[in-house]
Parts: C-alpha cells; sequence; structure tokens
C-alpha cells in the first residue's frame, strides 16, 4: 500500500498498467487524499500492477470501499497479481471499518469479470446502469 510519501514510486511504471502516463501532480493529489489507495505491485524497482480505491462514508451507511481500478502489465499477467492487490484493499478496508466493497466492470472485459467472480464473497452481478456525465457539455 502506497502511503502520502510515496511519489518516487509512481515514477517508474510499466507503460502498460495504467490507462494513461502517470501525472506527477495528479499522483501527489491522490496519495495525499486519506481517502483515496493505491495498491502496488514492483518487480526491479518498476510497477508492474496497481489496484486503486476510495473508500467513504454515507449518512445512513457504514464505511464502503469503492474499487476504481486494476491493472496488471501484460508481461505479469495470470500470476494471481490482482487477486492480491484486491485482498490488500480488502484488508486495508476492514481496518477502516467498511462492511462493503464494490467494482463496476462491464462484460466486453471478462478478465475482470473472472478475476471479481473468483473473490470470496462475491455476488452475482445484476444488470447495473451506468451513466456518465460530460460535466463539459452540460450548462448548468
Amino acid at each position: 500500500m502506497l502511503t502520502r510519501d510515496d511519489d518516487a514510486v509512481l515514477r517508474s511504471v510499466a507503460p502498460d498498467v495504467f490507462d494513461h502516463a502517470v501525472s506527477p501532480a495528479f499522483a501527489s493529489e491522490f496519495l495525499r487524499d486519506p481517502r483515496h489507495h493505491l495498491a502496488v505491485a514492483i518487480d526491479q524497482d518498476i510497477v508492474i500492477g496497481f489496484a486503486s480505491a476510495v473508500h467513504y462514508v454515507h449518512p445512513d451507511k457504514p464505511p464502503e470501499l469503492w474499487i476504481n481500478e486494476v491493472g496488471v502489465a501484460e508481461s505479469h499477467r495470470r500470476k494471481g497479481l490482482a487477486r492480491q492487490l484486491l485482498l490488500l484493499l480488502f484488508d486495508l478496508a476492514r481496518s477502516l471499518g467498511c462492511r462493503h466493497a464494490w467494482v463496476l466492470t462491464d462484460r466486453a472485459n471478462p478478465s475482470a469479470a473472472n478475476l471479481y467472480s473468483s473473490m470470496p464473497g462475491a455476488t452475482p452481478p445484476s444488470e447495473p446502469l451506468l451513466f456518465e456525465f460530460d460535466l463539459e457539455v452540460l450548462n448548468a
């Protein structure tokens, strides 16, 4: 688990781990936010996998963990790294008082669906509707 002072770890990342190049400013902001969490897998000083999450509270529910994204370099897939990264996040979530963790994926990502369905305590997926709002298009 990275801490607020681990910016340097994210300076050396395999090219196919994140969707885009890591921004030092965004990485610093992310790591300094106590509700944001990043588990990483490192091989020879290079980040070859990650799982990111946010824990949050709501007025009528105990804390929950939202798993934002999991990524592993192609060269290190199928070795159980994604599972280990999720388990790290789950341990952290329990220590924060979270009773549930959740993640969204879609049918176009069978690797993710297989990973998530293989985790202990996973409930079968429903058919959620996900709406994304482009805030630049909306005129308030």
